[in-house]
């Protein structure tokens, strides 16, 4: 196929776009591949779709290797399945609802696990008829508080999503075996470089997850590898390792002492060390650092006050303590909130106060009984010393939401953490029964019992992954794309006004053609300089440029990312760069 930029549906941009951030979201809109409509909203223009649709390949191929089967569900879908599921509610803020002209509910599909659970449901009743993995790749929609760098965090994205349904948990278990091998195969076809983390399920619900990451520097999930096994998570689901309980026998008596001016742990700290006389040096590591939040649990209406409590030298991380009380939303108190309970003196909080007044308290793992810590004494300008866990407080249980940190030991026991950041690509998850309890999804067994069937789920970010590619396959130039995902096989640039250079550049084009290769042909009437910066920014993997050489029978080959150049005759042309492209 030969396309012509003559005609072509495309304007490159010389200027990165205002609103862009990233690499990929300004190489995307700058070489035409993609235009923005609203936030989170893009159209795909012709050599966008052509990427998008190269990589829908490559996951359909994989995904029938794997013997799923492609289904199609709407993107509009009815209130009544997420209801029955919870969802309707759990998804909160992100769910694009709305009503039909008679007041029915709807929503936008964010995923269709319902769906695809209520369709078997209504197909298959025997034991017979399991096992069964289906997919869709489907425009799907989630109203993002911050829609950001283009395509890679938008409100309407597409994405494969697979449902596998077995008899038991072996059947579970080989079916995420082969989609965890699919997923390898589907990423390694593209040629990113990823990794394999530890993941939380969230709203999807289930037991055993893992995330596939690209690896880049702009990534909004930051994942963290043991340097002496295999262990790599992500930060949310980093479980900390908790010590051993200490005995309480003969720990000193808990202590109140005046600490004027003293409402952060970096003055606390300065002030216990050079103002109390305690004889003994202290760090942000010896401190208690109550961090008071509220939650509101699915389709309720109240919020519940919660106390967090972490070692002072560390951060609550946002993400990790709302993956650990998912479903519930969670928020910072408002100075409104403190004003109703005069019992929370900020800056010095303390567990006293909270257990005192029924606020629940959760802690850091690293809590444990027998330690010893400074913290509020729920009285401004004071603070407890040697305040013990399961002598003088005990907490209500303990939560993920310390900020993880390099160095850290990690969780197998094998070496410490290092982190790194990256993009997530895909996801795989063990439902279980979550949804076919809900739906009573059943098969009738040998002994004509009721069998409950057990899901999988895992997406693939198709859309998101151009933007992936892009990150990963760039200069400062433009686009580099890998020949698996490219608009075109080979990019003729016409060099000269000659009708002879045209001439030899058509005929080129054409038999390049006829051998099954894809050619962007730049037969504009522009300057070379316009048109060799637009090959560049277009990114197509090969460029032939067809000039002056023409007149002593040579062509020129580029490689789009070395940047090597090779001079062949025009003669060998074609052979040449078929070969090239098909290996």
């Amino acid at each position: 196929m030969i396309t012509r930029m003559s005609s072509l549906f495309l304007r490159t941009l010389r200027e990165d776009p205002a609103d862009a951030e990233v690499p990929s979201h300004k190489l995307l809109v700058r070489a035409g591949y993609v235009r923005r409509v609203a936030p989170g909203g893009y159209s795909w223009l012709p050599l966008g779709l052509r990427v998008l649709r190269n990589i829908e390949r490559v996951v359909r191929e994989e995904m029938e290797a794997m013997g799923a089967q492609e289904i199609q569900f709407p993107a509009l879908l009815p209130r009544e399945p997420y209801e029955k599921t919870g969802r309707w509610t759990e998804y909160g803020d992100a769910l694009f609802r709305l009503k039909d002209r008679k007041g029915a509910d709807y929503l936008l599909g964010p995923t269709h696990e319902e769906l695809f659970a209520l369709t078997v449901k209504g197909e298959y009743s025997s034991y017979k008829d399991y096992p069964v993995i289906l997919y869709q790749i489907q425009t799907k929609y989630r109203d993002e508080a911050r829609p950001r760098a283009g395509i890679l965090r938008g409100r309407e994205f597409v994405m494969k999503d697979s449902y596998s349904f077995d008899l038991d948990d072996d059947g579970l278990a080989r079916s995420y075996g082969l989609h965890r091998d699919a997923y390898i195969k589907i990423f390694e076809r593209l040629g990113l470089e990823y990794v394999i983390v530890a993941a939380t399920s969230g709203a999807m619900g289930g037991s055993a997850s893992e995330e596939f990451l690209a690896i880049a520097e702009t990534g909004e999930d930051t994942y963290v590898r043991s340097t002496e096994s295999g262990f790599a998570a992500n930060v949310e689901a980093v479980v900390t390792p908790a010590p051993p309980a200490r005995s309480l026998d003969g720990l000193p008596e808990a202590q109140v002492h005046h600490t004027p001016g003293t409402p952060t742990i970096a003055t606390l700290v300065d002030y216990l060390n050079t103002k109390t006389g305690l004889g003994r040096t202290f760090t942000a590591a010896d401190t208690l650092k109550n961090v008071m939040v509220k939650i509101r649990q699915p389709g309720e209406k109240e919020w519940e006050i919660l106390g967090i409590g972490v070692p002072g030298d560390r951060e609550v991380d946002q993400k990790r303590l709302e993956a650990s009380l998912e479903p519930a939303e969670v928020a910072l108190l408002e100075e409104a909130d403190f004003t109703a309970n005069p019992f929370l003196v900020k800056g010095y909080i303390g567990p006293k106060a909270l257990q005192d007044n029924g606020v629940r308290y959760l802690v850091d793992p690293r809590i444990v009984t027998g330690t010893a810590w400074v913290t509020g004494a729920d009285k401004a300008d004071h603070h407890v010393v040697d305040l013990v866990a399961g002598r003088d407080f005990t907490p209500d249980g303990t939560v993920e939401a310390a900020e993880v940190r390099e160095g850290d030991a990690s969780p197998d026991g094998h070496g410490t953490l290092v982190a790194a950041r990256g993009i997530e690509i895909g996801h795989i998850f063990q439902l279980g029964r979550k949804y076919t309890d809900a739906f009573e999804v059943d098969a009738l067994g040998a002994d004509s019992k009721p069998i409950r069937i057990t899901m999988g789920s895992y997406g693939v970010g198709v859309s998101r992954l151009v933007a992936v590619v892009a990150e990963q396959y760039h200069d400062e130039l433009g686009l580099v794309w890998p020949r698996s995902v490219a608009p075109a096989d080979l990019h003729v640039v016409i060099a000269g006004k000659d009708e002879s250079v045209f001439a030899g550049a058509e005929k080129l084009a054409a038999e390049l053609d006829a051998a099954g290769v894809r050619v962007l042909l730049d037969d504009r009437k522009a300057t070379p300089g316009v048109k060799f910066a637009d090959a560049e920014l277009i990114g197509v993997p090969t460029i032939l440029v067809v000039g002056r050489g023409l007149a002593k029978g040579v062509v020129e080959v580029k490689d789009r990312a070395s940047g090597e150049r090779q001079e062949i005759p025009v003669d060998d042309a074609v052979t040449h760069l078929v070969k090239l492209v098909r290996s």
